[in-house]
């Protein structure tokens, strides 16, 4: 194997691990967090902006997911979706679209919000944790606690996203987001944020669903609402059906 390609696996292997023993506590705090709010039928939100948009969108209408969790979709901030990609980024440090974007949604007091932001530092997450706090909402922050000391954050009040939520998880990536060097590299490269990030909200989407179970199996509550692959049969009638008893507390259809 190629050495480079043996020290992007280790780094990545290495980051799970730790981020699997070091934030235990704060995964089942943010899984308590969703098993309330899906017990309760609230609704449940995911935004990260850029490339902190994969995570958000990888526990949104997937197989294998719980079937009330929407995307909060702020149109240009979805990564390399939009052109020229920099926009995405500009738009992060206007103020002003987290509250329009919240206030154009159903969210309400006792609705749950993932914010996915790996320095934690822009406007825009800053803006929305807070917001969506002052709106009654819970929090919940993905971002990496290595930023905030080292890069001055972007927002007025000098504030980061971690001081702006009910749990966070810290997804430990140093800054700068790479993990290899090379000799005639002139930044270092290979970044692991996207996998560790996706880890950590699926790990807190597994344990939530666990909860939900076991109250199901005890008589208690009724089975978590979950997706399954339209690749298997019956996948697709099943899939329909979750979403139309879940309607009220989807955005994502019509």
């Amino acid at each position: 194997m190629n050495d480079l390609v043996g020290r992007y696996f280790d780094a990545a292997i290495a980051h799970l691990q730790r981020v699997r023993e070091e934030e235990a506590e704060g995964i089942e705090a943010a899984a308590e967090l969703l098993a309330e709010a899906i017990a309760e039928g609230r609704r449940v939100f995911t935004f990260g902006a850029g490339h902190s948009a994969l995570a958000a969108q990888d526990v949104v209408y997937r197989a294998g997911g719980l079937v009330p969790v929407n995307l909060l979709n702020v149109p240009g901030m979805a990564g390399v979706t939009v052109m020229p990609a920099p926009l995405s980024s500009a738009l992060e440090r206007v103020s002003g679209l987290a509250t329009t974007t919240l206030d154009l949604t159903p969210a309400s007091g006792g609705d749950l919000l993932f914010v996915i932001s790996l320095s934690g530092r822009q406007v825009m997450p800053v803006e929305l944790a807070r917001y969506a706090r002052e709106r009654g909402l819970k929090v919940v922050g993905v971002t990496s606690l290595a930023y905030p000391g080292e890069v001055p954050s972007a927002h007025p009040s000098g504030s980061y996203l971690k001081d702006h939520c009910d749990v966070v998880l810290d997804n430990k990536i140093a800054v700068g987001d790479g993990e290899l060097t090379h000799p005639a590299a002139e930044t270092t490269f290979g970044p692991v944020s996207t996998i560790v990030t996706s880890a950590l909200m699926q790990a807190v989407v597994a344990s939530a669903v666990g909860r939900l179970a076991d109250a199901a199996a005890a008589g208690t509550a009724a089975a978590p609402p979950l997706f399954r692959s339209g690749n298997v049969p019956g996948g697709t009638e099943w899939n329909a059906k979750q979403m139309a008893d879940n309607a009220d507390r989807i955005l994502y259809t019509y």
